[in-house]
């Protein structure tokens, strides 16, 4: 059995890159770090650091072992904090990694209605797109992290290679899940993916995916598609051939790519940036146009642009766990917290009319 406290030093050393730097983080005596380290090669019978110049690195050993003990250590705090927190949710800690969009939308209400219900729960948040946020969920940094994916109109992920996120199931009548893959559907609880971890995903909203093209065309051209157009389909966009394009994150740039490609041509990228409120400026100057989702246009919309409804492809919100049911009295607050406030999303966005870009759970 390795000591726990020194793998915390080792994590350390790894994290901060020296024994000095490390020995500050951890409040510890500098020559105490050094002991734990070669206590640590004793147990395990390695070499995990070697001298570089005046300082060390981790061997290929060390570093192999330091990225599992960061896992373990975060599963350790993590069951500890659920400790904490399982009966009556007594001073809990809650932490949420969120991408964006949905950091400026359905996170503030559901951690208002966290403080309303749960006073005593502090809820921390972190920005983070979805690999991101799922490398945290595994290492215990985070207790839920919201994420996305992009679906066909059957179901599939044209090119996308959700990190961790397995192909959600059909369901049958009695909400059992059948062995043919199909979309989602709002709410599901779906099982683990074949292969990965124990994470557990909840869709809580599918939302529309838009073309953005400047409002009035730079210097007198012509639009990019008719005033009269709100709505295409992807074999739609070869119109679209020859206008640069605005990437965005990974994903969302592969999803761009996948749609182009059943139109036929590989759209000409210009600019890359995962910022929606830059990408709709891009546009607004005419350098461009790009795909965007609901949440993106509702977070912030640049008066600029225009937009057509993309049909035959969405995009789904997840709350994703780690670990077997149930879940801790309090990560189940939050997902309600966060389940509520993604049913709201269409009434804010269109005061006293649902919006049809949005599906919540029901």
């Amino acid at each position: 059995m390795l000591d726990v406290t020194r793998l915390r030093v080792l994590v350390a050393v790894a994290r901060h890159g020296s024994v000095t730097a490390a020995a500050h983080a951890l409040n510890y005596a500098q020559p105490s770090v050094s002991h734990h380290l070669a206590r640590l090669e004793a147990e395990t019978g390695t070499k995990l650091v070697q001298r570089a110049g005046r300082g060390i690195r981790l061997t290929d050993a060390g570093r192999l072992l330091a990225d599992r003990a960061t896992e373990v250590l975060g599963r350790l705090d993590a069951a500890e904090n659920e400790l904490a927190v399982f009966a009556g949710l007594r001073a809990g800690r809650l932490r949420l990694a969120a991408f964006p969009s949905a950091l400026s939308t359905i996170v503030p209400p559901a951690a208002a209605i966290l403080r309303d219900r749960h006073p005593s729960v502090d809820l921390r948040l972190t920005e983070a797109e979805p690999p991101e946020a799922l490398r945290m969920l595994r290492a215990g940094y985070v207790d839920v992290a919201l994420v996305f994916r992009h679906e066909t109109a059957d179901g599939g992920r044209p090119g996308q290679r959700d990190a961790g996120l397995g192909r959600p199931a059909q369901r049958d009548a009695d909400g059992v899940a059948a062995g043919k893959p199909g979309p989602a559907t709002d709410g599901d609880e779906l099982p683990p993916p074949a292969g990965h971890d124990d994470l557990r995903e909840q869709v809580l909203l599918s939302e529309a995916v838009h073309l953005i093209m400047p409002l009035a065309p730079a210097l007198g051209g012509e639009p990019p598609l008719a005033p009269a157009v709100t709505e295409l389909w992807p074999a739609d966009l070869a119109r679209l051939a020859d206008q640069r394009w605005i990437g965005g994150c990974d994903r969302c740039r592969e999803h761009l790519l996948s749609q182009c490609a059943l139109a036929g041509f590989t759209p000409r990228i210009a600019f890359t940036t995962d910022d929606f409120v830059a990408a709709q400026a891009l546009v607004t100057a005419g350098l461009g146009v790009t795909l965007l989702p609901g949440l993106a246009l509702r977070a912030a919309r640049n008066p600029g642009v225009r937009t057509a409804r993309l049909r035959g492809t969405r995009r789904c919100v997840v709350a994703v766990r780690y670990g077997e049911p149930p879940d801790p009295p309090a990560t189940g607050v939050l997902l309600e917290a966060l389940r509520l406030a993604a049913a709201e999303v269409p009434a804010r966005s269109r005061p006293g009319a649902a919006s049809p870009d949005a599906l919540p759970v029901p």
